[in-house]
C-alpha cells in the first residue's frame, strides 16, 4: 500500500493506476470502473483515493471548459515576468484579476509566470493585461489560445495499454501476519473448487483463512461449500507461520507476483 517515507507519500503500482484513471476521466471513471481494470475491490479503491487526497497527492478534481464553445469567450496566454523574490505574491495578486483562471509558477528564466485569462472580446484581455502591469508584473509576450490537450502521465498506465497481471493488496499485521485481497485468476488452482475441496487438495497452506469474497458487487460470507470463481475478489488472512504464500492457489499457475 502506499506508505509515508520522509515526508512523501509514496505511491504504490496499485496508487499509480487510480490516478492514471482519474487523469483519463474524472467525471466518468467510478471507483468500481477502476478497480475492474486494477483488479481490487471497489472498496479498496475509494479507500486508496481517500488516502491519496488525504496526504495531499490529489488535490482536487477540475472541469475542463471550452469558453469559445460556452459563450464566445477567448483564451490568451500571458508570458510575464515578476521579479526575483516576488513570484509567489505576485502569483497571488494575480489570482484576484478577474477572467484569470490559472497561474503557473516556473523556477528560473525571464518569463517565470504563465497566466491563462479568459475574455469575452479582444477589450476584455487588454483591460486584463493592463491589471498585469498594474501589479508590477511585465508582460513578455502573450499568444491567443487556439485549442488545449490533456494527458494522462504514461507511465503511472499500463505498459503499452494492456492490462497487468492482476495485483494484491497487502497489510501488514504485527508478528508478520497479512490481510491480503487479491482477484482470483481464470486458471487459477483454486477456480471451480469449493474452499473445502481446495484445503483438502493442498491448493493454499491450512493456516490460510478466507475472510470474504466479493463478486459482481455482493460480498459472500465464505463456508467450506463456497466455490470460488474467476475474477472474484478474495480476502484472505495469512498468519506469519504460513508454509507457502497466500496468494499462490488464487493466480495462474505459471505466473507469479513480482
Amino acid at each position: 500500500m502506499g506508505e509515508q517515507n520522509g515526508g512523501a507519500y509514496r505511491l504504490d503500482e496499485i496508487d499509480r493506476r487510480i490516478i492514471y484513471s482519474l487523469m483519463v476521466d474524472a467525471r466518468n471513471t467510478s471507483a468500481p470502473a477502476i478497480a475492474e481494470d486494477v483488479s481490487v475491490s471497489g472498496a479498496t479503491i475509494r479507500n486508496r483515493i481517500a488516502q491519496l487526497e488525504e496526504h495531499g497527492v490529489i488535490e482536487g478534481y477540475h472541469a475542463t471548459i471550452d469558453f469559445e464553445h460556452a459563450d464566445g469567450s477567448l483564451m490568451n496566454l500571458f508570458l510575464c515576468h515578476a521579479p526575483f523574490g516576488d513570484v509567489e505574491g505576485a502569483a497571488r495578486k494575480i489570482g484576484t484579476i478577474p477572467g484569470v483562471i490559472n497561474v503557473r509558477e516556473l523556477m528560473g528564466g525571464r518569463m517565470n509566470l504563465h497566466v491563462l485569462a479568459v475574455g469575452t472580446n479582444t477589450a476584455d484581455l487588454r483591460r486584463i493585461g493592463r491589471e498585469l502591469e498594474q501589479l508590477g508584473v511585465d508582460i513578455e509576450d502573450e499568444f491567443l489560445m487556439q485549442q488545449e490537450h490533456d494527458f494522462p502521465y504514461t507511465p503511472y498506465g499500463p505498459i503499452d495499454g494492456s492490462r497487468r497481471e492482476p495485483l494484491a493488496d497487502y497489510i501488514s499485521l504485527t508478528g508478520g501476519a497479512e490481510i491480503i485481497e487479491m482477484t482470483v485468476q481464470e486458471h487459477a488452482p483454486i477456480a471451480g473448487l469449493t474452499l473445502e475441496e481446495a484445503a483438502q487438495d493442498d491448493v493454499f497452506d491450512n493456516q490460510t483463512l478466507v475472510i470474504s469474497i466479493e463478486r459482481d458487487d455482493t460480498v459472500i460470507t465464505p463456508h467450506g461449500d463456497t466455490e470460488i470463481r474467476p475474477n472474484d475478489v478474495v480476502t484472505v488472512f495469512s498468519p506469519s507461520e504460513a508454509e507457502k504464500p497466500a496468494f499462490e492457489g488464487f493466480h495462474d499457475s505459471d505466473n507469479h507476483l513480482n
